[in-house]
């Protein structure tokens, strides 16, 4: 088939890895160049040493921290190169370079001349290392910049417990050759290893747990159950969320997502997952947390692998404790990945330092009610000390917060800051003082998910851009006038 290959599809460079455990392999140099690939070669298990008169510190320091590695210092001959598996021409220097490549040829060695691809052999991939699995993409021309950004997607993609999860399988392989007959069994058993619970319970740190399962696939018998991530979604922004939560979203069968998180963040799932909107607003809940509970049970016990996936951060008022013992009661493995919450996404878009040396030492993560619906007293206390105070869901209650906080004995002119829809497309930034508060409720065009941020530390933001809280009143002033 690849004879049929146009021209310009076909590979100007074959790739290949080459075995260097316990061999030698030699860099000749003793600058930037040289340090560059001392680094990746540490990665390695190979006898590395380093053929130069005088080295930079930087270098000297790695090779004597390092196991593995020594540093010839001699000029460079061509009898050092001697039963090397591999030369690295890096001194810099294209005389001495050439010299290096030119005896190595001579001796049938593979050679990599440092910023020389006329002079390479062989050429050096961006490197993606989950030992013993490893993954390594290059391409001529202009591709070095193209194969950095690739190597970054596929670091995202990949756990650093990729590794654990090879030489668990790698463990297994004689067993399951011995105990199941027919390759298209021994495929199926692998795909389920790799994309189920074993892999899962690996990733989320529990080893015993991934060997039971292993070993129930052994068995021939069904994985106990799937998993649950709970996963935070972030305040909205696409690029907020972690690295991990965009790997689990690629890999789940099931997502069960809130109301408040963007279409944009769910549609980075996997495109044939299953979804569940269980979206829950404040006076309108489509789905109840018991149900919601009872719904990622059902589909774990179905085997599949499922995320949980919330606004802001699972742990920050998004009632993850109650999902985690219902998951730990009917003994479904689950993990945990945190969110942007939005208390520092709405302080990230708006500037403002939440403690700050000599004017808060203090931070506050409050709600606009409690479970019976009241609004909170608790932390008034805190704010009159000087703490920083982070109101969620406040839009509605931003009254009767102000008014308790005022009641209190917080001064009406202490600074306050809200913001909606933090770091999406469409935040809106108010700032304003205690006695102006009350207005948030009065503003029609404030209708999203609102912070309000209550403290001195309002003042230190980069306010710009800020509209002010008590402007329509002014206005309607005016225009009755």
């Amino acid at each position: 088939m690849s004879r049929n290959l146009p021209d310009d599809r076909k590979l100007d460079v074959f790739p290949t890895f080459h075995k260097v455990a316990g061999r030698r392999v030699v860099v000749v140099g003793g600058g930037e160049e040289a340090l560059a690939k001392l680094r990746l070669l540490l990665q390695s298990s190979a006898r590395i040493e380093v053929v130069s008169t005088e080295v930079a510190a930087s270098l000297r320091e790695l090779v004597e921290a390092a196991t593995g590695a020594i540093w010839r210092r001699e000029p460079f001959r061509p009898g050092l190169l001697s039963g090397a598996a591999l030369v690295f021409a890096a001194s810099g220097e294209p005389e001495t370079d050439a010299a290096v490549v030119a005896a190595a040829r001579e001796l049938g060695i593979p050679v990599n001349a440092v910023d020389r691809p006329d002079l390479c052999d062989f050429y050096v991939g961006a490197l993606v290392n989950r030992a013993p699995v490893a993954v390594a993409i290059s391409s001529t021309g202009a591709g070095p910049v193209l194969a950095r950004h690739i190597r970054a997607r596929i670091e995202a993609m990949l756990p650093r417990e990729t590794g654990d999860l090879a030489r668990l399988a790698e463990s297994l392989r004689g067993t399951v050759s011995r105990v199941i007959a027919g390759a298209a069994e021994r495929r199926r058993f692998w795909a389920r290893f790799f994309s189920g619970a074993v892999a899962a319970n690996l990733f989320a740190g529990r080893t015993d747990a991934a060997r039971a399962e292993a070993q129930r696939l052994l068995n021939g018998e069904q994985e106990a159950a799937g998993f649950v991530w709970l996963v935070g979604a972030g305040p909205g922004a696409e690029d907020l969320l972690t690295l991990r939560a965009q790997r689990l979203l690629q890999e789940a069968d099931v997502i069960v997502h809130d109301a408040l998180v963007p279409e944009a963040v769910v549609a980075m799932g996997r495109r044939d997952a299953l979804r569940h909107p269980v979206g829950k607003r404040k006076g309108a809940h489509s789905v109840s947390q018991e149900e919601i509970n009872a719904l990622l049970v059902r589909e774990a016990r179905a085997g599949k692998r499922v995320v949980r996936l919330k606004a802001g951060d699972p742990l920050v008022f998004g009632r993850a404790g109650e999902e985690l013992a219902a998951l730990r009661a009917a003994e479904i493995g689950c993990d945990i990945v945190p969110g942007v919450t939005a208390a520092f996404a709405a302080a990230a878009s708006a500037q403002i330092p939440l403690t700050l040396r000599g004017v808060a030492s203090q931070l506050v993560f409050a709600t606009g009610h409690d479970k019976d619906g009241e609004t909170l007293p608790a932390w008034a206390d805190l704010a009159l000390r000087g703490a920083t105070v982070a109101v969620y869901m406040g839009r509605s209650v931003a009254a009767r917060v102000a008014a308790r906080l005022g009641d209190a004995g917080l001064a009406d002119a202490t600074p306050v800051a809200v913001i909606e829809n933090a770091a999406r497309r469409d935040e809106a930034f108010y700032s304003g003082t205690l006695a102006d508060l009350a207005l948030v409720e009065s503003r029609k065009e404030i209708d999203g998910p609102v912070l309000i941020v209550i403290g001195d530390v309002v003042a230190e933001a980069d306010l710009a851009r800020a509209r002010p809280l008590r402007a329509p009143l002014i206005e309607h002033a005016t225009a009755a006038a």
